[in-house]
């Protein structure tokens, strides 16, 4: 049936019915807060949200966003000290694993994730340790596994492997499962791009490359076949959820990803720094729109 019997717009006249049929809704049981924990308690003046807290600090932190309604936090640790393996991230002292027995203890209410990865704790910078000017895909695997197991033994309720080796999937999941603890969910960053929107986030995290970059394991931004297959083989290792990151610009890929099966497709959206002038007084050019959303939530 066909205008004028077909109207659509009577759906749309008052607030209230366009509340009630909406398609796609976001609140705060949507989103995931990033917690940034170091040494000390450190301002960020270029992304003032994004300034690191002391582990003795973040109960109060937290306490706040349980106010605010915030319902899940993931944690990225700043080390005290780095070394060429990243011994610091399975350290049962380190920064994330006290950080997680004291926010299991005055936070009980919070789903507390944590991102896997050695970036942070490397003194070189990449995501596992070196075999020459190269990460060593499979004694890596090994230590994100120590990761992860450490995690959930200090309080995790999920962990979050952002790191892009091969295989990382089925390692985690395996040790997880022999270490009793079968119960816990993977979030796997299952298609991470090469980016330069990662910048203020390394700058948070202290974890730019000291040489080179990732590319040779962080996908090519030019491939959406690939993030399929990368999801896919996730999937097949285990993964209970996938996230695609930066969101931005990969709004096609969560799409196709969303719609393949039921799984839960999850996003990554990029802090960006305020927007300065540009020297030649032309507007930057923006990122063009997507034309559909994801259809599942998204974080």
């Amino acid at each position: 049936m066909s205008f004028p019997a077909t109207r659509l717009r009577r759906l749309r006249r008052s607030d209230r019915l366009r509340s009630l049929v909406r398609e796609t809704r976001l609140n705060l049981d949507d989103f995931i807060y990033p917690l940034f924990v170091g040494p000390r308690t450190e301002p960020n003046p270029d992304l003032p949200p994004f300034g690191r807290l002391a582990v003795e600090d973040l109960p109060a932190e937290a306490a706040e966003l349980e106010r605010l309604g915030v319902r899940a936090v993931m944690l990225f640790g700043i080390p005290d000290e780095k070394d060429a393996e990243g011994s610091g991230a399975w350290d049962d002292d380190g920064v994330i694993q006290r950080a997680l027995r004291v926010l299991r203890e005055t936070s009980r209410e919070l789903v507390l994730t944590t991102d896997v990865c050695l970036c942070e704790y490397t003194s070189h910078g990449h995501c596992g340790p070196l075999d020459g000017d190269d990460v060593d895909n499979d004694v890596t695997l090994e230590l994100l596994s120590r990761t992860a197991v450490s995690h959930v033994e200090a309080g995790a309720d999920v962990v979050c492997p952002s790191d892009m080796m091969d295989g990382r999937v089925a390692a985690i999941r395996t040790a997880l499962d022999d270490a009793g603890q079968a119960h816990i969910p993977i979030v796997s960053y299952a298609a991470k791009y090469a980016s330069a929107f990662y910048g203020p986030f390394r700058d948070a995290v202290d974890s730019a490359p000291a040489f080179g970059d990732r590319r040779g394991y962080q996908m090519d931004p030019a491939n959406v076949r690939e993030a399929l297959r990368e999801c896919e083989l996730d999937v097949q290792e285990g993964a209970d959820a996938l996230l695609v990151k930066p969101a931005l610009p990969n709004l096609d890929v969560i799409r196709a990803r969303s719609i393949e099966d039921g799984r839960q497709c999850c996003c990554y959206a990029e802090p960006m720094r305020p927007r300065r002038p540009c020297s030649t007084g032309s507007r930057p050019r923006s990122t063009p729109r997507a034309t559909s959303a994801p259809r599942h939530w998204s974080r």
